[in-house]
């Protein structure tokens, strides 16, 4: 079972590696590349987008305050050289930072910067899946951060976007089960459906920590991933197909 989240500094070598992984990606891709489940985006969009998010959220960790997002600054002919950069400045203001000192964030947890450190792995995560995609190459991933990242939905990303999406519906307990780990993560109904007892659910939807991770940010559908799914197959279609991320 994956003792989730993280202590806040176990995320720095797991996001040092994801960076320079998605570095590389951009450093021998087609810049030209379309990013599958990214609608127009190409590789170069979604490595500007990514050196930008890194940019904003190092601000956010140096000053403790909110900060204006300006993603309109171009990166210039190496991209792969500026997104270290930003990659960069970022792991250096984790590292710098203290993790229970005060800061604005997002989520609905407590405000301290140790929000940042999984936050950041978990965007750089799956944007590396995107990178992969788009540049028609694989890239084994750690089961554990995987949960993670499931766990992050549900606990973090779930409630935020339920404030602008129809809420999810779900009339029944649901469980996740990653296949490889042995998480579960167990779904009641709610006004949006929360994580609560891990009761014997009437639906659960069982694969891989990463085919999971996959499902709850769209990247991929149910018959693409095609997780094993016991009980009423239509309360998890139904569920797994709302908008659970931004």
């Amino acid at each position: 079972m994956t003792r989730m989240p993280f202590a806040a500094t176990e995320y720095l070598p797991v996001l040092r590696e994801l960076t320079a992984g998605f570095a590389q990606v951009l450093e021998k891709g087609d810049p030209e590349a379309p990013v599958p489940y990214c609608a127009g985006w190409t590789l170069t969009d979604l490595g500007t987008h990514l050196g930008h998010v890194h940019r904003w959220a190092a601000k956010v960790v140096v000053t403790g305050e909110a900060q204006p997002q300006n993603f309109s600054v171009e990166p210039g002919d190496d991209l792969a050289a500026w997104y270290s950069v930003s990659a960069g400045l970022l792991l250096d203001a984790l590292h710098s930072a203290s993790p229970d000192d005060p800061c604005w964030h997002f989520g609905g947890t407590g405000k301290t910067k140790a929000f940042w450190y999984r936050r950041q792995v978990h965007e750089t995560a799956v944007h590396l899946i995107d990178a992969h995609n788009a540049a028609g190459t694989e890239r084994a991933s750690d089961p554990a951060v995987d949960a993670d990242g499931v766990d992050e939905v549900f606990t973090v990303m779930l409630p935020r976007v339920a404030r602008w999406h129809p809420v999810p519906s779900l009339p029944l307990p649901l469980s996740l089960r990653a296949t490889d780990t042995g998480d579960v993560w167990t779904i009641h109904p709610g006004e949006p459906p929360a994580l609560g007892e891990d009761v014997e659910a009437a639906v659960t939807v069982e694969a891989p920590a990463r085919d999971l991770l996959r499902l709850l940010w769209k990247r991929g559908g149910i018959g693409e991933i095609a997780p094993r799914i016991s009980g009423d197959a239509g309360v998890a279609h139904g569920f797994l197909a709302a908008p659970m991320t931004p």
